[in-house]
Order: structure tokens, then C-alpha cells, then sequence
């Protein structure tokens, strides 16, 4: 599985639910959520204020393992 910045939140957790941990990480605790189960990856880190594509590195060096 490739994530991209337009992955949805919900279909990357669906698909890899270990990978919860780096959205914790930077602060996305309500994975849960409606907007989180419909939200893509650059969306959420534009409200959050953090970089969409340092995210989509990490779950993806984690995936490839």
C-alpha cells in the first residue's frame, strides 16, 4: 500500500491500523472521529499545522518494512 497526501485518514487506518501511532505522534488524537474517517492526510495536517509530507514519509518507510 503507497499513501499519498490525498490518502483518506480512515482508509490508511482500515488498511493498516499500526499506523495510528505517527498520527498520535503529531497530534491528531481523535482518529475516531467523523472528519478524521473522511479527512485526507494534507487536509488534517493543514489543520493541524503540521507537514503532510514528513507524515506520508514516515507511515510509508514504516509500511515498506
Amino acid at each position: 500500500m503507497q499513501i499519498t497526501k490525498q490518502s483518506v485518514i480512515g482508509d490508511v487506518l482500515d488498511a493498516a491500523p499500526e499506523t495510528a501511532q505517527f498520527f498520535f505522534e503529531i497530534g491528531m488524537h481523535c482518529l475516531g472521529c467523523p472528519s478524521a474517517r473522511g479527512e485526507t492526510i494534507e487536509a488534517a495536517c493543514m489543520v493541524h499545522g503540521t507537514d503532510a509530507d514528513e507524515l506520508v514519509k514516515k507511515i510509508n518507510a514504516f509500511l515498506s518494512k
